[in-house]
Parts: structure tokens; C-alpha cells; sequence
């Protein structure tokens, strides 16, 4: 009996191993093999732009969010698409389930991001969900057929002072704006560059043959603070959204009781 239930465990560990290993897919660019950074490759980052340090989307900006744009035109088919997602964001919300925004909206949360720039890669710290973005600038192509993952896959290079960004392969569970979808042929292509020496303007241009009838411009507006540090942001801490149990997304407004030492 004892051998039989420590072989049936073994089988439930290892069903669940592949459940819960099966969605990790193989790496992208598996034929790309970056070379090891030399002196002069670490050399080099002194003569590009200074992105480095935390960056924050003033949220008094045109539109709010330090974000200029008229918004998307969309297809027939997403503009009714669109609607839906709006009459059921009280009942389908991804928010109250602790998931992040993605790519684009991630770029435009009010909470500050982190710019890191190594030999071949520029890496993104957003404090927001503790979001991690990275842009290789190391020479490899775009992958063919990318895994759907909420960020895409990152492709960089630099154009004098400006770093250029290509980007596909989103999760169905982004959106392109808020409450818009998007197909799975969405593009962005972002250009970074500085307009004095603590303002980033990105210019985002996004493309869907399916979703939009045009590009889709933008630009954001970001500030540097040389004195800021990336916090910790866990979601489920203090996470006044919920689900019930017919799938309605809520907030729970009730004050959270004080703490010990005060209500002694």
C-alpha cells in the first residue's frame, strides 16, 4: 500500500510538472549565439546617449500620461470588437486578476522605469507589475514565428542619438489601446531619443493590418529623476480588485483596519 500510494504521488508530481512545464516554449533565435562583450564593446556605451537611471510619464501631460495621440482608427470588424471589450469591462477585467498591461499600455503607466544599457542589450526595469523589458541591440533578426508573450520580442539598433525598436509576437490578453484589440500580425516600432539631457520623447508607431485602417502614431513624454529607486510592486498586496464567483470583476472599497498600534 505504502509503495503504491509513493508511486501514485510520483505520478501526480510528475503529471503536474508537465502541466505546469508545458507552456515554457523554446527559446526564440536558437541559431544566434551573442559573442562575449569586449573592452571596446563596454567602451562603445560611453559614446551613446545616457538613458540610464528612472524615467517617469509625467501624468499632466496632453492627454494625461505625457502621451500625445488622436487615437487608433480602427477596422469595422475591430471597432465592433472594441465595443464589446467596453461593455464588458466589468465583468472581464484583467486588472482585478493582478495581470500586467503589456506591450504598448505598459510603456505608459504612471509608475517609473528603469533604463540599463550593457553591451548588445538595452533592459527596461518597470516598477508597474515588476516588469522587466529587454531590446537586444546585439545584431540577431527578428524571429519568424515568435511566441505570444505580453512584452513581444525587442529588436534595436542605433540610428546616431536615437535607439529604433521593433517589436511582434503579443499575447492575445494585450490590448492596444485601452478596452481596443489586436490581431496577431500588430507591429510597434518605438524610437527613444533624447530632447535634453533629462526628457525622453518615444515616438511609438504601431501597425495591424487587421485592426487598424492606418498607422496608429504616438508620443510619449518621459522625465528623469537621478535620484530615484525602482520599488517593489507586488499586485496581490493590499489588491482591492477581485473576481466573484460569476466572473464580475469589483473593487473593495472598505478601509483597512488600522494598524495594532493604533488601535490600542
Amino acid at each position: 500500500m505504502a509503495r503504491g500510494m509513493k508511486v501514485s504521488r510520483l505520478v501526480a508530481f510528475g503529471t503536474f510538472a508537465l502541466l505546469t512545464l508545458a507552456p515554457i516554449a523554446p527559446a526564440q533565435n536558437q541559431n544566434f549565439k551573442r559573442p562575449a562583450p569586449t573592452a571596446a564593446d563596454w567602451a562603445a556605451l560611453a559614446k551613446l546617449p545616457d538613458f540610464t537611471g528612472v524615467w517617469e510619464v509625467p501624468m499632466d501631460g496632453p492627454g494625461g500620461g505625457g502621451m500625445q495621440f488622436s487615437g487608433p482608427s480602427l477596422t469595422p470588424e475591430y471597432a465592433k470588437k472594441s465595443q464589446e471589450l467596453l461593455a464588458n469591462a466589468g465583468q472581464d477585467n484583467t486588472t482585478a486578476n493582478c495581470l500586467p498591461p503589456g506591450m504598448p499600455g505598459i510603456m505608459g503607466q504612471p509608475y517609473p522605469m528603469e533604463f540599463l544599457l550593457t553591451p548588445g542589450q538595452v533592459t527596461i526595469v518597470i516598477e508597474a507589475y515588476s516588469m522587466v523589458r529587454h531590446i537586444y541591440t546585439d545584431g540577431r533578426r527578428l524571429p519568424d514565428d515568435p511566441d505570444p508573450t505580453f512584452f513581444g520580442t525587442s529588436i534595436g539598433h542605433w540610428e546616431g542619438d536615437t535607439l529604433v525598436v521593433q517589436s511582434v509576437g503579443f499575447s492575445p490578453q494585450t490590448e492596444l489601446t485601452f478596452h481596443t484589440p489586436h490581431s496577431d500580425r500588430m507591429r510597434i516600432l518605438e524610437k527613444f531619443r533624447l530632447v535634453d539631457p533629462d526628457t525622453m520623447n518615444i515616438e511609438t508607431t504601431i501597425t495591424d493590418p487587421e485592426a487598424l485602417t492606418q498607422p496608429f502614431v504616438s508620443n510619449r513624454i518621459l522625465k528623469r529623476h537621478r535620484s530615484w529607486t525602482i520599488a517593489e510592486y507586488i499586485c496581490e498586496q493590499n489588491n482591492r480588485n477581485y473576481v466573484d464567483k460569476n466572473g464580475k470583476a469589483g473593487i473593495n472599497l472598505t478601509p483597512p483596519p488600522a494598524p495594532a498600534a493604533e488601535q490600542k
